[in-house]
């Protein structure tokens, strides 16, 4: 069983982001079922794409003064500090905890920030395109 059944994250009304979140389950599904000689790989791919995703949300946010920037980048830093810690694990060949910290910490922790942090972003982009030009 995949660890996301539904392939399609929640749409948070951002193509940008939400093409981004459909990679990042995409990749967590495909490293569910791989083997231990590729799922170091993979495990770096995801982190790759994790820290260009956050970095692409991190310009959106200031292109449009997003109020909670600073509370938004602080949960991206902590998920890729923890995310770093597992990398030097599976490095060392720990590929247990590698897919402990995919099964576990990541769809729970994904799950939550779109629906909060992520949605209000793309709401607030969505408000401030539609503002009459100054």
């Amino acid at each position: 069983m995949p660890i996301f059944e539904n392939a399609t994250p929640p749409s948070v009304g951002h193509d940008l982001i939400d093409t981004d979140h459909s990679v990042f389950i995409a990749l967590l599904n495909q490293m569910d079922k791989t083997n231990i000689t590729d799922f170091p790989g993979l495990f770096l791919q995801l982190y790759e794409h994790t820290a260009e995703h956050f970095e692409r949300e991190h310009s959106l946010m200031a292109e449009f003064n997003f109020p909670a920037e600073t509370e938004h980048n602080g949960e991206h830093q902590r998920l890729l500090g923890e995310f770093k810690q597992f990398k030097t694990r599976v490095d060392k060949g720990l590929i247990a905890f590698g897919r402990a910290f995919i099964k576990e910490r990541l769809p729970q922790w994904f799950t939550l920030h779109i629906s909060t942090m992520d949605s209000a972003l793309a709401a607030h982009i969505k408000r401030q395109r539609e503002l009459p030009d100054q």
